[in-house]
């Protein structure tokens, strides 16, 4: 059963990345275009960027080849995370959450969104091209990676909280929002905050981008979680219609 979750997450991880990555070519590859265009529009005088930084049709790799890679980074997205779903669901599969494949998908998929997505959004907001100095990448890229292991550990910890209490369901909805809580705002608040918008910066474009930068992993998680129930349901058809034709007479 173990082969047969992670290899449906490969395939539907996959689909699910496509349909994300149609999603952000349309909704957020404008947005690059213009952040780029302000980028290569800044006056002469400014420090010229390094070689890596440049977007344009003049650079390694050209817009139209990015764009196209758009779709390959996204398929492979999915591939990776579809993996890793499939493992989970099957290890929570009977254990934690909802008996129904369905909704142990479609809760699986939700609490992915909130944890891997939302809650690192709300304290590192992704950035277009031209926000953001080369220089600091990494470090930026560290903090971001450990907002997204607090959001999972407080999932794990507020989901092993509430199967500890014994009290009715208010008891253990109360211990599972606190304990979930309580490490999420420790981090939003101790974690150092990263502001590096250039003054003049448009903040439409800038709340755009990341509107849409939300969106893309929004269409990833809902389509997912979505194709993943719909495949678990028709398995569980399947079975149940193979079960009577089994039976002797």
């Amino acid at each position: 059963m173990v082969r047969t979750l992670v290899v449906r997450g490969l395939l539907l991880g996959l689909l699910a990345g496509l349909f994300a990555g149609a999603f952000a070519f349309l909704a957020g590859e404008p947005h690059v275009d213009s952040a780029i265009a302000l980028e290569e529009a800044a006056p002469a005088a400014a420090p010229a960027a390094p070689a890596d930084d440049h977007h344009g049709e003049e650079a390694e790799v050209s817009r139209p080849v990015q764009k196209a890679g758009l779709f390959l980074a996204t398929g492979l997205y999915g591939l990776a995370v579809g993996g890793i779903f499939g493992l989970v669901v099957a290890g929570l599969r009977g254990r934690v959450g909802p008996r129904s494949d369905t909704a142990l998908a479609f809760a699986a998929a939700g609490t992915a969104y909130l944890a891997i997505v939302l809650l690192p959004f709300l304290k590192y907001p992704a950035n277009p091209p031209a926000v953001g100095d080369p220089h600091t990448i990494g470090s930026r890229t560290l903090l971001y990676v450990v907002m997204v292991l607090v959001g999972l550990a407080a999932v794990a910890i507020a989901v092993a909280g509430g199967r500890r209490v014994t009290g009715g369901p208010w008891a253990r909805w109360s211990v599972t929002v606190v304990t979930f809580l309580v490490p999420v705002v420790a981090a939003l608040a101790l974690l150092p905050r990263v502001d590096e918008v250039p003054a003049g910066f448009p903040a439409t474009l800038l709340w755009e981008f990341r509107l849409a930068s939300l969106g893309t992993q929004l269409v990833f998680w809902a389509a997912f979680g979505a194709l993943f129930a719909w495949a678990g349901e028709r398995a569980a058809r399947r079975t149940a219609a193979a079960v009577p034709a089994a039976a002797p007479s």
